[in-house]
């Protein structure tokens, strides 16, 4: 699998847990029977299990007949799915169990365990009216890997930051001759020694930043900070050493007062502002590179629900672009004559349900809906089926300008083509079950 389709696969998956987040946060139950379980990675099965057993005792001391039951009944539910697992999975496991409260006053259980998309550091277990989701909302603030040299004249730290993860994966020291005030004939020496030293070390440096930050050929992180005390960082950006992939990484350079791991924790304060505007730069140019192909009339572009799904069943969407917050639903329906048929209603059509009146029934008398044969937000079907129609997906927000005008302008869906393709030409062939009133 490539470098890209890691990345969007990684995408998905952000945006599974941003819908899994919202759910978790609206859903309340009555007392405090909802438990939320995090266990970050390297941890022991059998400790938690411990520390459960241990609830269960605390919990059969409850007064409240009707809390002491639902409690126990969600720590049972909690420790039938820990026994699903022989050890922790490396990113940590998440797991909600408990009873939650409908729309309709009635209850209903809940019990969702998985694997977070990277490695959990928190430590959690919480049995409360709701369930608590902070520390997935955590994982979702930056979910970009960066890399991190930090140099000086006594040595080199390479670290990688992710979210609120910081890991130091190699670091090595040095010894540079330093200046002194030795004279005479051996002075042009020392200096040549000195510059082959320090050119040495930058070669170095150079080599292990290919070997950290290089894997298959392709740079594995998002961006590059070079940081340290002297002069040296600027002087490997700009060296012919440094490799040409890593030198368009390069994010910021940074000074800071220590080397080492000091200098770690420093370079990440002094370079937060530029690292979380990288997604938004990230947006607005793949949304930039969108609305040229719009000025330029070229072809090569798509908006709209209808128009993109026939451009994604002709192969022809390259990037397709959804905001992450596309209310569209997908119905699969079904008429009187069995046919089935996919609607995806707008807003005023689900308001007055006008979709589902079957066309092919008999028209004498009360005309008769459709039979409802599956239900379920656009969104979510992209995120499942759209590696069948070879594009890749783009999820983007409305928090940049040129996200919002996406947005507003275009419906929130479009795609960028990989070849012209005539939609006017295709409309003849228009199910009347679309609608283009708002695109």
């Amino acid at each position: 699998m490539t470098a890209t389709n890691e990345q969007v696969d990684q995408n998905v998956e952000i945006w599974k847990m941003k819908k899994l987040i919202k759910a978790l946060e609206s859903a309340r139950g009555n007392g405090t029977s909802m438990i939320s379980l995090i266990t970050p990675p390297r941890s022991q099965i059998s400790q938690v299990s411990g520390m459960l057993v241990g609830e269960q005792g605390t919990a059969s001391n409850i007064k409240s007949r009707v809390n002491r039951l639902s409690v126990l009944s969600a720590i049972t539910s909690t420790l039938q799915r820990l026994k699903l697992y022989n050890h922790v999975p490396p990113n940590g496991l998440v797991i909600y169990c408990g009873t939650i409260v409908t729309d309709e006053g009635k209850e209903k259980k809940v019990n969702i365990d998985f694997e977070p998309h990277k490695p959990i550091n928190t430590s959690l277990y919480l049995c409360d009216n709701k369930f608590h989701t902070e520390a997935l909302s955590e994982l979702l603030e930056s979910d970009t890997k960066f890399g991190f040299i930090v140099m000086d004249g006594n040595g080199t730290l390479f670290g990688t930051l992710a979210g609120n993860t910081r890991d130091v994966v190699h670091k090595f020291q040095v010894d540079l001759p330093k200046k002194h005030g030795r004279g005479g004939q051996s002075a042009v020496r020392f200096s040549r020694l000195r510059e082959e030293a320090r050119r040495n070390y930058l070669r170095k440096v150079a080599e292990l930043a290919v070997t950290h930050f290089i894997t298959n050929d392709k740079v594995n992180v998002a961006g590059l900070i070079l940081a340290g005390s002297a002069d040296l960082k600027t002087e490997l950006s700009l060296s012919e050493l440094f490799d040409q992939r890593l030198q368009t990484k390069i994010i910021k350079i940074v000074d800071v007062s220590y080397g080492g791991e000091n200098g770690f924790n420093q370079a990440i304060d002094l370079s937060v502002e530029s690292l979380s505007n990288l997604k938004f730069v990230q947006e607005k140019k793949l949304i930039g590179s969108y609305f040229d192909e719009i000025s330029q009339d070229t072809g090569k572009y798509c908006f709209g629900v209808d128009d993109t799904l026939k451009a994604l069943e002709m192969g022809a969407v390259q990037n397709l672009i959804v905001w992450e917050n596309l209310e569209t639903q997908r119905y699969v329906l079904r008429d009187s004559t069995t046919t089935q048929h996919i609607v995806h209603p707008t807003a005023e059509e689900e308001r007055n349900r006008s979709f589902l009146v079957d066309a092919s029934a008999p028209t004498s008398g009360k005309a008769a809906d459709m039979e409802v044969v599956e239900s379920k937000p656009l969104l979510e079907w992209f995120a499942e089926n759209y590696q069948d129609f070879g594009t890749t997906l783009e999820f983007i927000t409305n928090k940049s300008q040129e996200g919002a005008q996406f947005c507003k302008g275009f419906g929130g869906i479009g795609g960028l083509l990989r070849y012209r393709v005539n939609f006017e030409q295709l409309n003849y062939e228009s199910d009347e079950f679309y609608s283009d009133d708002d695109f």
